[in-house]
């Protein structure tokens, strides 16, 4: 959830323009990603989509003209949380240090939060590996952390690359619903391949395609996420989007 007193702003791409290899990645790409809502961006691989949530997070130093803003702007600094692809844990940290770090390296964990930090691993059906090694965890369980230590920040924007990609079906649905509602409230930027999971997860879906890459194709299924596999606007999306995806935008 969103920290008290800290806005969920906007996220908002404006003209945005990138050269990658020397060929136009982005040229003027111009977004608007709605406040306190859910955004997943599906798109072919290579397309642009992880360099652009990279972008957002300014975590990355290519050169781009435009401009990435937040609106309104937050009084607070820090605003952005980014989980990446790769889980990146600490390989000398427990699991639980790992889901803390960010509250460690701001000297501000206290018994409450590490009792929230154990929560979390429990509910992310981790319990037993608290003290683990990220050596002695799976890949899906390192990636299960890594998305808990992203969780754990509570900053107004969210920006997630692929989180639940290397977790088995059953586990990936109790993720998304973990990540849902601790979530709500909060801008969430989601980038997936998978239009299931955006289905269930998006308030709005924005299908990214083209060299340079531009937004093709915009749907807001309607009612509450994460929705039910039942969802009726699950059953009258998904095939389209499919469809889209597998003969237009390509996956």
């Amino acid at each position: 959830m969103t920290a008290p007193g800290c806005p969920a702003p906007d996220v908002v791409v404006d003209r945005l323009c990138l050269e990658f290899d020397g060929k136009p990645l982005f040229q003027n790409l111009s977004l608007r990603l709605a406040g306190g809502r859910t955004t997943c961006l599906l798109g072919p691989s290579g397309c642009g989509k992880s360099t652009l949530l990279k972008l957002i997070a300014g975590a990355a130093t290519l050169p781009y003209t435009g401009r990435i803003t937040f609106a309104p702007q937050p009084e607070k600094s820090r605003i952005v949380a980014w989980m990446g692809q790769n889980d990146l844990l600490l390989p000398w940290l427990s699991l639980v240090e790992n889901v803390l770090l960010g509250a460690r390296l701001r000297h501000e964990v206290t018994d409450a939060l590490r009792d929230q930090a154990l929560h979390l691993i429990d509910e992310a059906g981790l319990s037993g590996y608290e003290q683990a090694l990220p050596s002695a965890l799976s890949g899906g369980m390192r990636q299960r952390g890594a998305l808990l230590r992203t969780l754990m920040e509570k900053r107004p924007v969210l920006l997630m690359d692929e989180p639940f990609s290397a977790l088995d079906a059953l586990t990936r649905i109790r993720l998304q619903d973990l990540a849902a509602r601790l979530t709500h409230g909060s801008t969430l930027v989601l980038v997936t391949h998978d239009p299931l999971e955006a289905l269930r997860m998006g308030d709005c879906i924005v299908v990214l395609a083209g060299s340079p890459v531009q937004p093709v194709h915009r749907i807001e299924p309607g009612g509450r996420t994460p929705r039910r596999a039942d969802d009726p606007a699950i059953a009258t999306h998904y095939g389209p989007l499919l469809s889209l995806l597998t003969n237009g935008a390509g996956l």
